[in-house]
């Protein structure tokens, strides 16, 4: 798998779309602790061109991750949807616990 710049393990939806989504960001050659992005600061990160993925960290493991699905940006301005679906008309991360 090509290189990410996050991993996100965990998200809460308020009113059909992203609300806050806990992640672990990458720091050079290794990853932060958990950290909590509201829906705007991922929407920039995604415009940016930084690289997101689904996943959870291995217990006892550092910076090892078993990683799930590509998440992706759809759509252009205020109707865009953040989803692991190539197609989505909504945020949708599959397989993302709610927190």
């Amino acid at each position: 798998m090509q290189k990410f710049d996050g991993v996100i393990e965990a998200v809460r939806y308020k009113g059909g779309k992203i609300d806050v989504v806990r992640v672990y960001e990458r720091r050079g050659a290794t990853f932060s602790d958990r950290v909590l992005l509201d829906r705007k600061a991922l929407l920039d990160r995604l415009k940016k061109g930084k690289r997101f993925v689904t996943g959870q960290r291995k217990e006892l493991w550092a910076s090892t991750f078993e990683i799930g699905k590509p998440v992706n940006l759809i759509g252009e301005d205020d109707r865009q949807v953040v989803s692991t679906q190539p197609q989505a008309e909504s945020d949708n991360l599959e397989g993302v616990p709610a927190f």
